[in-house]
Order: C-alpha cells, then sequence, then structure tokens
C-alpha cells in the first residue's frame, strides 16, 4: 500500500490520491497542484507569460535538439513522491514522457521551469514552495523566471530538499544553466517583456 501525503505530512490537506481525482474532474481552465500537502490553484498564464516560455523553449531547442521543453507535464515531486507539480516547463531527454500517465515520476527530468504571474501566491509558490519540491525530488535545476523583479534566478545541487545554489541574474544578462543542462541564454529579449 502507497502511504498517503497525509501519513507524511500533518499540515496535509488531502492525499494524493483526493487530490488526482480531484484535479482529474476540474474543469480544464483551472490547473490544480498539490505542493507541501496543500491544494494550490495556478492562475490562467497571459500572453507575456506564454511568450516567455516560447522564448525559452526556441533557445533549448537551438542548443540541445536532444531534448524537449514539455509545457504543464505534470510531475511527481517532494519526498516520496508525495506532491504533484505541474512546471510551466520540464526539460527531459526527448520522447522522456512517452507512455507516461498524467503524474509523471521526476527521475530523469533535467530541469523544471516556472514563470511568474502576477498574482498573490506567486511569492510562497514559486519562490519559497516550489523550489523545496523541486529539490527533494532531485530535479538538477529550477529556473525561476521573476518577472516581478526582471531576473532569472538558477537553482542548482539539490541537497537534502534543498538547493544548494542559487544565483540570480537581470534580464540582459548571458545565464549559462549548469549541468546537465548546459546552455547559455540570451536573455536580452525578456527586457521586452518587463513590466
Amino acid at each position: 500500500m502507497t502511504p498517503s501525503t497525509a501519513d507524511h505530512a500533518p499540515h496535509a490537506q488531502m492525499s494524493v490520491e483526493e487530490f488526482e481525482q480531484l484535479a482529474r474532474t476540474s474543469p480544464e481552465t483551472v490547473t490544480l497542484e498539490l505542493i507541501n500537502g496543500k491544494l494550490e490553484v495556478k492562475p490562467v498564464p497571459d500572453g507575456d507569460h506564454g511568450t516567455i516560455f516560447m522564448w525559452l523553449l526556441r533557445q533549448c531547442m537551438q542548443h540541445r535538439p536532444e531534448l524537449d521543453l514539455h509545457p504543464e507535464q505534470g510531475l511527481m515531486v517532494e519526498a516520496y513522491r508525495q506532491g504533484r507539480a505541474r512546471p510551466d516547463g520540464t526539460l527531459a531527454p526527448r520522447r522522456h514522457f512517452a507512455g507516461q500517465g498524467e503524474w509523471a515520476p521526476a527521475e530523469g527530468v533535467l530541469m523544471t521551469v516556472e514563470v511568474t504571474s502576477y498574482d498573490h501566491d506567486t511569492d510562497r509558490r514559486d519562490r519559497n514552495e516550489k523550489p523545496h519540491g523541486y529539490a527533494a525530488a532531485g530535479i538538477p535545476v529550477y529556473l525561476l523566471i521573476d518577472r516581478e523583479s526582471g531576473t532569472l534566478v538558477v537553482h542548482s545541487e539539490p541537497d537534502k530538499g534543498r538547493y544548494r545554489q542559487q544565483h540570480s541574474y537581470d534580464y540582459g544578462e548571458a545565464v549559462t544553466l549548469p549541468g546537465p543542462v548546459d546552455i547559455t541564454l540570451d536573455t536580452e529579449e525578456l527586457k521586452d517583456y518587463a513590466r
């Protein structure tokens, strides 16, 4: 029997099984996640959010054509795979998610990406809770494109549920994503989407 989230997190609002049932029956206009045992509602992305994702997708394809950047791929994250996240982007080898269900294991994922939204939960969700969940799952790199501050924050070297390294870069700087990603991003275009 697989332990539920409630068995591992005293603050859990629901079990993983209950969450997956709720996520399956929610309308397409709502994206749900289970982070640190809490139900999260991900905001609908705006046009700049989608444009930034496409900017990153093109750069990944140019530099590493053997990798795919998947939008909104469901991942089992956190310790014991007890969280469920839908990163804005998930970088993995081509065909890595073929045959997987709605929620795939995080093993083999090279990087997760979040592009911040302008909502009240962004700070807690994207800057605090998601890095812990992704690090606990052993995902080597977490890239946060923070539209509010005009920065890219690169988290790397996951260890004991935390990323040991965190480097921040302003829009316009060259950003080298560490191994196993090994891509240098030209971020000049992101200045066009700054508020």
